[in-house]
């Protein structure tokens, strides 16, 4: 593990950026940026364009690790290069911001209200190749829609199941249990949900370390007996849905929960841009969140 990203992590103020829309969120983040699906062929080339769409994020002068400290990388954008550079080491070597990747394969369909991650077959390969691309850390995603404890239960504990093997590779995971922030039990949940990530994380040795993403609490402050856990390097809330706004407004009431957020991020960055209207459009945003994760 790299002490100094993992001091950066821990210490640090300002937020991660989600750059990790996989194949199926793809198209709606290339829509958002102004480019529809009639503008492409293929899959191949739908990747071509978001990679672009990234690295122009990634080396826009707004993208600063004064405000940034970590970003999560998409498999197809972490085998790329910006300026000849693995998309990693650009952004450790030329921004000094920690880069991630995202490695579930989707979710699994939806079961007792909750979707659990398909399974990831080629989990020690991936890691391998991650470690290869000097990145620190994982993150994947499940989704709980309605309250049933039982299907809760088996989303965390499969979140840390899986997040125990990506210690043991030598990186440390991002717990991503998310909750349907339109669900009407979303409160409910949430506190169910904290007890059971509260018992994975009480069952850890020391030195297996994990970060948090959660969905923004209902309840302020919620989550602040897992920031403070000595297993935790740190708790950061996905916009989940909520606009750049909405999302602000709602971390600001969360002590010590930075923001990681990806839709917030990009919703007013369009393709058509002049340099200039982009990079103020994106530093508008990143300082926004900044100060929302303060």
């Amino acid at each position: 593990m790299n002490q100094k990203h993992l001091d950066k992590i821990k210490h640090n103020k300002g937020f991660i950026a989600a750059l990790d829309q996989s194949g199926g969120s793809t198209p709606k983040a290339l829509a958002a940026y102004g480019i529809t699906e009639d503008k492409y062929d293929g899959t191949d080339e739908m990747f071509n364009l978001v990679h672009d769409m990234r690295t122009r994020i990634i080396t826009s002068p707004a993208f600063d690790s004064k405000y940034i400290i970590g970003a999560i990388l998409f498999e197809q954008t972490m085998d790329n290069k910006i300026d000849g550079m693995y998309t990693a080491d650009y952004l450790t070597s030329k921004k000094d911001i920690v880069p991630f990747l995202k490695v579930d394969r989707g979710l699994a369909d939806e079961k007792n209200g909750s979707q659990l991650m398909k399974p990831i077959d080629d989990l020690a390969e991936l890691l391998e190749r991650a470690n290869e691309r000097n990145i620190f850390g994982t993150k994947m995603r499940s989704l709980i829609k309605s309250y049933n404890g039982s299907a809760i239960t088996e989303v965390v504990k499969q979140q840390f199941d899986i997040g125990k093997q990506i210690i043991k590779a030598g990186l440390v995971p991002i717990i991503e249990p998310e909750v349907d922030i339109h669900s009407k039990e979303k409160q409910g949940i949430e506190s169910f949900m904290k007890n059971e990530i509260l018992r994975e994380l009480n069952q850890l040795r020391p030195e297996q370390l994990v970060m948090l993403k959660l969905t923004i609490p209902t309840e302020a402050n919620l989550f602040k007996e897992l920031v403070d856990h000595p297993n935790v390097i740190r708790v950061v809330a996905l916009s989940g849905g909520y606009s750049t706004e909405e999302a602000n407004e709602k971390l600001k009431q969360n002590e010590g929960v930075s923001a990681s957020f990806s839709r917030a991020l990009t919703q007013d960055l369009r393709v058509d841009q002049s340099e200039n209207k982009f990079n103020e459009t994106l530093d508008e945003a990143v300082k926004s969140i900044y100060e929302a994760s303060l």
